[in-house]
């Protein structure tokens, strides 16, 4: 088992979520071949959507519906300060994750977080497991109070 996913299974694990980690024989890199391989609705699908915030110069993670888009202004007005785009080697230092499987938890360090209320609408969304193979299903409710993301629109 790889770290990241270890780290994922760690998390889910002392939040008390017993959510079953699966395997996808396909790729689950992007939203459309997570909500493919999940056989579920794209929307179902929390994108991990990073931003790099200019004040603060730490990484900022948007939690998105998988058909929706981050809309720039919107997301730095909820965030506080101008956004930037995050390079793959500060998403990786920064949440352990590289682009294409990370994960809504199971950072390296804490990050500030974006909830989209549109997620909500689902029994059951699908997030990444820390790898670009790895999905796990959960409650939107559960997602949004073990992550400890803030509700927001920014879509």
């Amino acid at each position: 088992m790889s770290k990241s996913l270890k780290r994922v299974r760690a998390a889910l694990d002392a939040a008390g979520v017993p959510a079953e980690i699966l395997e996808m024989p396909g790729e689950t890199r992007t939203a459309e071949q997570a909500a493919a391989a999940a056989g579920c609705a794209l929307d179902q699908i929390a994108k991990s959507i990073i931003f790099r915030g200019e004040a603060t110069g730490h990484v900022v993670l948007f939690l998105t519906a998988g058909g929706n888009r981050v809309d720039p202004a919107k997301a730095s007005s909820v965030a506080g300060q101008a956004l930037g785009r995050a390079d793959a080697d500060q998403v990786r230092a920064e949440t352990g994750f590289a682009i294409g499987g990370v994960a809504p938890l199971g950072h390296l360090s804490p990050i500030t977080s974006y909830f989209d209320p549109r997620l909500l609408e689902f029994d059951r969304v699908w997030g990444a497991a820390g790898t670009p193979r790895h999905i796990f299903p959960i409650d939107p409710q559960t997602l949004l109070q073990i992550t400890g993301a803030t509700l927001a629109d920014f879509t």
